[in-house]
C-alpha cells in the first residue's frame, strides 16, 4: 500500500504542471462556453442603459465602499512586519499593502506575485529564508476568513431559510468550512519551524483580517445590488456569493475571473434577476472592487518608484516636480481667471471665437455672471499669492478650487472636464510644500501686472456697456461679438467688478499682513555696531551705519555678533550698502542666513558697491552682477609731492601755504559754533540741491559728531572747506565722506584737502587712502549686450547724472595708485530693470531737512 502511494506521489511530482495546466485549461474552456451561451440572450441595450442610469451619488458610494472593502487585507501586511526584522512606518505599510493586495486581487498567480511583492517591500533587512517563512505563515490563513463565511452561509441557509434553492451547494460550504478548523488545529498542535513565532494573538489577528476581508467584499457585492434597486432576496445572495468564491478558488484562475462570474450569472437569474441587470451588477463589482482600487495602487506604486528615484538623485526630481506643479497651477489660475473675466465682459466673443472656445471649457462653470466675476478675481488674487510662494495662499487656493470644481460638476458634469479638474487638485497637492514664504511683498512689477488685468477688464467692460446703450447702438454699427445680453446683466457684472476689486484688495492685504523684521526703521544700536567693528574691523563703508538712514541685519553665532549688513527696504527689495562688516571668515554663513531670512518674507537682495570677493561668493548663490564703478586707492607709503608728475600739486600746496590757509583735524564732540560754521559751508555748497543719503553721508550733526573732521581755514580764520573722516576700525585704510567747500573758496581747495589727508595718513601710520568710487560707462554699451542690460545702463547713467558724479574718474586718477572694481549684484531670476530702479531710488532718495531736537537735525522718509 505504501509503495502504491509512493508511486502516485512520484507520478504527481513528475506530471503536476501538466495536470494543473490541463485543469485550468478545462476550466477556461468551460467558462468561455458557459459565458457565450449566457450572453446569447442578453439585452445589451438594457446593459448600456443600466450603466448610464447610475447616479452620481451611487458612484460615489460604490467608490468609497469598494476602497473600504480592500482595507482589511492590509492586516496581512501588518502581520508580516511583526515576523520580519526592520522598522516600517504606518504609511509605508499602508502604501505597500495596498499595492500588493490590489494587484494580487486581479493577477492572482497562486500567491506567487503577492509573495514577491511583499519580499520586495519588507525584506530589505531579512534573509531570503526568513522572508519565505514569514510569507508562508501568512499564506496559510488567507482562506480562513472564507472558511468562517461558509459556516455563516450555512446558518443563513438552514437557520433562516434564506438560501433559496441552492441547498445542493451545501457540500461546497461544508468542505470550505472545514478548512479553518483543520488549519487552526494543525498550527496549534504541530510543532514545526513553519509555525514558530506565530503567537495565538498574531494568528487571531490574521484570521480576523481574513474574515473581514471576505465579509466586506461579500457585503459590498450585496450593496451594489441594493443600490441598483434589485428586487430579489438579497439575503439569499450571501450564501450564493460564498459558494461562487469557493469555486473561484478551486478554479485557480487569477481573481476567480470567469469562474466566479459564470456561477453568479446563472444563479442570480434563478433568483429572478434579469440577465442584463446581472451583467451590470458584476461589471460594477469588478470596476469598483478591482479596477478603482488598483488605480489607486498604481498611483501609490508610481509614488514609491519616484521616491526611490528621488532619493537616488538627491531630491532633485522632487524639487523639479513641485516647481512644475507650482508653475502649472499659477498659470491655470491666471489663465482661467482672465478667461472667466473675458467671458463675463464680452460673452459673445467667447462663444464666437474658436481660439477662446478651445480654452474656455477648461475653466470653472458658473451660471450667474456676478458669481463668475467674483470667483475669477478671487482666483487671480490667489494666483498672485501662489506665484510669490506665500504660505497663506495655499488653503484659500484649495478652497476656491474645491468650490469651483463642485459647482462645475453639479452644473456641467462632463467626464473630460472632471478629469482635468481633478488633475488640477492633484497638482495642488503636489505643490503643497512649495509655498513657504510668510508674507507677500508687492513689488512695482506685480502691481503693474495686476492693475493692467483689473483696469483693462474694467475699461473693456465700460466700453461694452457704452456701445450697447440704445443711443449708441442705434447710430453705429456694433460688431456682433460686442453685443451684450441685457442692461441688468451688464449692471450685475459692473457691481461684480467693483466687489471683485474689494475682494482682490482684501486678499492681497491678507497675504501681505503679518510681522516683518525687515520693515520699519530700526533705532540705531551704536554700541552693538562699534563692538563688531572693534572686534573684527570695519571697511570703507562701515561708518555709514551711523547715518541712521539704514537698517542693520546682524549675523550672530553663540550669542556673539559676527557680521552686519546695512540695508534699506524699497518695494520688495532690500538694497544692501557695501560689503558685510565684521568677521570675514563667517561671510559665507552670514550671506546664506541673510538670504534665507529675507526670502522667507518675500524680499530680494540687491548688493551695491561690493568688491570682487563678495561678488563671486554671491554668484555661487544664484546672483548676477554688473560692474558699476571702481574704487581708487592711494598707497600712502609711495605718495610724495616730489617729482615732475606732482609738480602742479606741489605748486598749489605752496600757494595755499603762502596765502595762510591752514589744515587741521578736530575730534568730536563739536560745539554749536563750529557746527554752525560747517552748516553754513554745507548750505553754500549745496545751493538749491537737496541732500541725499544711503551711499554717502549727509549733513547731520549727529552723524558728524561720530568721527573727526578735517577743517581748512583762510588766513583770517574763516572756515572755507571741511571733510568728515570715516573710521574703518584699523590703520589699514583712511577715507573721508562729506567733503564740502564754500563757493568763494579758492580754486584747488579739494586738492588741498586730499594732499593734506594723504600727509596726515602718512604721519599716523595708515597704509592706504580711499578716494571713493567713480562710476564707469561699461555696461550695456556693446551691440551684443542684452536689452535689459542696455536699459539698466541707461537708468544707472541717468541716475548718476542726477547725482553729479561725471568726471570723477579723471580727477581721481592723478592720485590713485590702484583701482578696485565695485559691483552691483542682484538675483539672476529677478528683473534687472526693477533692481536698478530700486537701487537708484534708494541712492537718490532725498533727505528732508526739518528742525527737531537739534536745529540742524535731518529727517528722512521712505
Amino acid at each position: 500500500m505504501q509503495s502504491k502511494i509512493q508511486k502516485l506521489q512520484n507520478i504527481w511530482n513528475k506530471y503536476a504542471k501538466i495536470f494543473k495546466t490541463l485543469f485550468i485549461a478545462s476550466v477556461v474552456i468551460f467558462v468561455v462556453i458557459a459565458l457565450s451561451n449566457f450572453f446569447k440572450d442578453v439585452d445589451w441595450h438594457a446593459v448600456g442603459n443600466g450603466l448610464q442610469q447610475q447616479s452620481l451619488l451611487n458612484i460615489i458610494i460604490m467608490t468609497i465602499c469598494g476602497l473600504l472593502a480592500v482595507v482589511p487585507m492590509l492586516g496581512y501586511d501588518v502581520a508580516i512586519t511583526h515576523l520580519l526584522p526592520g522598522h516600517f512606518s504606518k504609511f509605508y505599510i499602508f502604501r505597500s499593502g495596498w499595492i500588493t493586495n490590489t494587484l494580487t486581487n486581479i493577477a492572482g498567480f497562486g500567491g506567487l506575485l503577492g509573495a514577491t511583492m511583499r519580499a520586495y517591500f519588507y525584506g530589505k533587512e531579512a534573509r531570503r529564508s526568513e522572508i519565505l517563512l514569514a510569507i508562508a505563515k501568512i499564506a496559510v490563513f488567507l482562506l480562513s476568513g472564507l472558511s468562517i463565511l461558509c459556516w455563516i452561509a450555512l446558518i443563513i441557509m438552514y437557520g433562516f431559510h434564506d438560501g433559496g434553492d441552492f441547498n445542493r451547494y451545501s457540500i461546497w460550504l461544508i468542505a470550505g468550512g472545514c478548512y479553518f478548523p483543520i488549519v487552526f488545529f494543525f498550527t496549534r498542535r504541530h510543532d514545526s519551524k513553519l509555525f514558530q513565532g506565530l503567537t495565538p494573538r498574531l494568528e487571531g489577528f490574521i484570521t480576523l483580517s481574513s474574515t473581514f476581508e471576505w465579509l466586506f467584499v461579500a457585503l459590498f457585492f450585496i450593496l451594489i445590488g441594493y443600490l441598483m434597486g434589485v428586487k430579489a432576496n438579497l439575503a439569499a445572495v450571501f450564501p450564493l456569493y460564498v459558494v461562487a468564491q469557493i469555486l473561484g478558488v478551486v478554479s485557480m484562475l487569477p481573481g476567480a475571473i470567469g469562474s466566479f462570474d459564470v456561477m453568479m450569472m446563472f444563479e442570480l437569474t434563478m433568483l429572478g434577476v434579469p440577465r442584463a441587470t446581472t451583467i451590470v451588477w458584476l461589471l460594477l463589482f469588478r470596476v469598483f472592487y478591482y479596477i478603482v482600487p488598483i488605480i489607486l495602487g498604481a498611483i501609490f506604486f508610481i509614488h514609491h518608484i519616484f521616491v526611490q528615484f528621488d532619493n537616488f538623485f538627491d531630491h532633485i526630481p522632487l524639487t523639479i516636480t513641485r516647481q512644475v506643479a507650482h508653475w502649472l497651477i499659477t498659470c491655470f489660475m491666471y489663465v482661467s481667471g482672465i478667461l472667466m473675466l473675458l467671458a463675463a465682459s464680452v460673452p459673445d466673443l467667447t462663444d464666437s471665437n474658436r481660439f477662446l472656445q478651445r480654452f474656455y471649457p477648461f475653466t470653472f462653470f458658473f451660471l450667474h455672471q456676478l458669481t463668475t466675476i467674483l470667483f475669477a478675481i478671487a482666483m487671480l488674487a490667489c494666483a498672485r499669492g501662489l506665484q510669490a510662494k506665500v504660505k497663506r495662499a495655499y488653503w484659500p487656493t484649495v478652497i476656491i478650487l474645491v468650490i469651483g470644481i463642485t459647482n462645475t460638476l453639479i452644473n456641467l458634469g462632463t467626464i473630460s472636464l472632471t478629469i482635468f479638474l481633478f488633475i488640477i487638485l492633484l497638482l495642488v497637492f503636489l505643490m503643497r510644500h512649495v509655498p513657504y514664504r510668510k508674507k507677500l511683498q508687492y513689488s512695482f512689477g506685480k502691481f503693474m501686472i495686476d492693475s493692467l488685468i483689473f483696469i483693462g477688464s474694467l475699461v473693456l467692460y465700460i466700453i461694452v456697456g457704452v456701445i450697447n446703450t440704445p443711443n449708441y447702438s442705434s447710430n453705429h454699427n456694433v460688431p456682433q461679438f460686442l453685443l451684450f445680453p441685457g442692461e441688468k446683466i451688464w449692471l450685475s457684472g459692473f457691481i461684480g467688478l467693483l466687489l471683485g476689486f474689494a475682494i482682490l484688495f482684501l486678499m492681497i492685504r491678507y497675504f501681505m499682513s503679518g510681522a516683518d523684521p525687515f520693515n520699519g526703521q530700526q533705532p540705531l544700536d551704536k554700541e552693538r555696531i562699534l563692538n563688531v567693528i572693534n572686534e573684527f574691523g570695519g571697511n570703507e563703508t562701515s561708518h555709514l551705519a551711523m547715518l541712521r538712514d539704514k537698517n542693520i541685519y546682524y549675523y550672530t553665532e553663540d550669542g556673539q555678533d559676527q557680521l552686519f549688513f546695512m540695508y534699506r527696504k524699497k518695494y520688495d527689495k532690500l538694497v544692501i550698502m557695501g560689503d558685510p562688516v565684521g568677521n570675514q571668515a563667517k561671510k559665507d554663513q552670514a550671506i546664506q542666513k541673510f538670504l534665507h531670512d529675507s526670502d522667507l518674507y518675500g524680499y530680494q537682495l540687491v548688493f551695491y558697491e561690493v568688491n570682487s570677493d563678495t561678488t563671486l561668493t554671491l554668484h555661487e548663490y544664484g546672483f548676477d552682477f554688473m560692474k558699476t564703478g571702481e574704487d581708487g586707492w592711494v598707497k600712502l607709503a609711495d605718495f610724495t609731492l616730489a617729482g615732475k608728475k606732482q609738480r602742479s600739486q606741489r605748486a598749489l600746496m605752496h600757494k595755499f601755504d603762502r596765502e595762510g590757509y591752514t589744515f587741521e583735524i578736530v575730534k568730536p564732540p563739536f560745539d554749536n559754533q563750529l557746527m554752525s560754521e560747517m552748516k553754513a559751508v554745507s548750505d553754500d555748497w549745496l545751493g538749491k540741491e537737496v541732500e541725499k543719503g544711503f551711499s554717502l553721508g549727509f549733513f547731520s550733526p549727529q552723524y558728524i559728531n561720530e568721527a573727526p573732521v578735517a577743517l581748512v581755514r583762510s588766513a583770517d580764520g574763516e572756515l572755507v572747506a571741511f571733510a568728515t573722516l570715516m573710521p574703518t576700525g584699523s590703520k589699514k585704510l583712511l577715507t573721508i565722506d562729506l567733503m564740502r567747500h564754500s563757493h568763494h573758496a579758492p580754486s584747488g581747495i579739494m586738492d588741498k584737502i586730499f594732499v593734506s589727508m594723504f600727509q596726515y595718513g602718512q604721519e599716523h601710520g595708515y597704509e592706504y587712502f580711499d578716494l571713493g568710487m567713480a562710476p564707469l560707462s561699461n555696461v550695456g554699451s556693446s551691440q551684443y549686450s542684452f536689452i535689459e542690460e542696455k536699459v539698466a545702463h541707461f537708468i544707472y547713467e541717468y541716475g548718476y547724472h542726477l547725482y553729479g558724479f561725471q568726471g570723477l574718474r579723471h580727477y581721481k586718477d592723478k592720485y590713485a595708485s590702484s583701482w578696485f572694481p565695485k559691483y552691483t549684484v542682484f538675483r539672476k531670476k529677478a528683473s534687472l530693470v526693477e533692481s536698478m530702479l530700486a537701487l537708484l531710488s534708494v541712492v537718490n532718495q532725498r533727505i528732508d531737512q526739518q528742525e527737531s531736537r537739534h536745529p540742524w537735525f535731518i529727517w528722512w522718509k521712505n
